[in-house]
């Protein structure tokens, strides 16, 4: 196979199929590390998971907006996957944008991929926060009281704001005039500095609000886990975050797992009675005040907890490969330890100065943090280097080129005063 669409030889074997992966390295390294073959699908010709060295393939995608292409592009690969080995490959996805588009295609896509999807209208409700909250509402789930519109002049509390939508708000103007393009929701102190803010009283309508459950971000807890088509779990793991840019409403950037009897409990109760199926991350927040955990949303996909997971003893990837391909189960479910932790470098290091700025963590204690348990990486790897050297490599020039005109800005600057 060539041009846009290139695998090697070697990874095409019927008895061990690649996985055509929407997703980046803390997708890959866990399939990897399994021995499980992967083609990475991907828009963006500098994607790091491209420099890999579990990366067996490399199919180009349209961008996201062109979804008819993108969802073509797909069929194509797959058709061509399932000629050349006599059978369907897995498909795995990691954001809800593409999660979105397997969705709507779901009947075409499933004859070619091997997919286990939730049912149409609980996947429409776990991609849009309005209807997440009505039917966690109507399960009996232990959701924030939702807040509408027209009854926020009377909440003295503080409010949380968020898209209504999962997908396609990246570019959107909910991100870059009420986030300010870095959060992913935003609390307001009130009701009536809600009604107050000028982009929230333009963007309503694009959003969704609920009671703030108050605490820091280590009171952010997730369950996550596999389950097969009758919704029988395979395996799970428990994780927390121990701190996020922006903090509070902002992305994960260091993170690890953790036993917690009562996320386990209501992790587990939470996918029985959504009936989830597939790969699921449930999100929980332990509030400060009462000690009560609140489900806050549900993502059924994979994502960057699964490397975390993975060398921690669950690896997810490998175990829904093992029932998509062969239908196996683990003969009992995996126990996980909590002695490695996952660390994005560069935001954790904006996440310790946002909170030394507000006085709430010294450099002494930030390193601490980092030095109390092994780690792995969004990027750098011991066993797999050249994503993170090729794109220092990449970035050196400019960076290079921009203090050589600061110099030469401060030179001129001497020389003419």
């Amino acid at each position: 196979m060539s041009g846009a669409f290139s695998v090697e030889r070697a990874a095409l074997r019927a008895a061990r199929p690649p996985v055509l992966l929407l997703g980046g390295l803390d997708l890959l390294r866990p399939l990897g590390a399994a021995g499980i073959p992967a083609i990475v699908a991907t828009d963006d010709a500098h994607d790091p998971a491209l420099d890999s060295r579990y990366c067996r393939g490399r199919l180009r995608l349209p961008p996201p907006a062109q979804r008819a292409a993108l969802a073509g592009t797909l069929l194509a690969a797959g058709e061509r996957l399932r000629r050349a080995l006599g059978r369907r490959v897995p498909l795995y996805y990691g954001t809800d944008d593409h999660l979105e588009l397997i969705s709507d295609a779901r009947e075409a896509l499933e004859r070619v991929f091997l997919l286990l999807l939730n049912p149409p209208e609980v996947s429409r409700a776990l991609l849009r926060k309005d209807l997440f909250a009505a039917l966690a509402s109507a399960r009996g789930l232990p959701v924030p009281r939702a807040l509408a519109w027209e009854a926020l002049g009377g909440v003295a509390g503080p409010v949380l704001a968020k898209p209504r939508r999962k997908t396609g708000w990246e570019d959107s103007a909910v991100r870059l005039r009420l986030l300010e393009g870095a959060a992913k929701a935003r609390v307001f102190p009130s009701g009536r500095a809600v009604l107050a803010h000028p982009p929230a009283m333009h963007l309503h309508e694009q959003l969704s609000f609920q009671e703030y459950v108050a605490g820091d971000d280590r009171q952010l807890w997730s369950y996550h886990g596999y389950a097969d088509a009758g919704g029988a779990p395979l395996a799970a793991f428990v994780g927390r975050k121990l701190r996020t840019f922006p903090a509070l409403t902002g992305m994960s950037s260091y993170l690890e797992l953790a036993r917690d009897a009562e996320v386990e409990a209501l992790g587990r109760e939470v996918a029985a009675r959504l009936e989830l199926r597939g790969p699921y991350k449930i999100d929980f927040k332990r509030c400060a005040a009462s000690g009560r955990l609140y489900l806050l949303e549900v993502n059924a996909r994979f994502n960057l907890w699964h490397h975390l997971g993975a060398v921690n003893g669950v690896n997810l990837p490998r175990i829904a490969y093992d029932y998509l391909v062969h239908g196996a189960r683990p003969a009992r479910p995996p126990a996980w330890a909590t002695g490695r932790r996952w660390l994005c470098p560069r935001l954790d290091w904006r996440a310790y100065r946002e909170l030394a700025a507000r006085g709430e963590l010294t450099f002494g204690a930030w390193l601490a943090s980092l030095a109390a348990a092994r780690k792995v990486c969004d990027t750098f790897s011991w066993t797999d280097p050249w994503p993170s050297l090729r794109r220092l490599a990449r970035r050196a020039p400019a960076r290079l080129a921009r203090e050589l005109g600061q110099l030469g800005a401060r030179l001129w600057r001497s020389t003419a005063s």
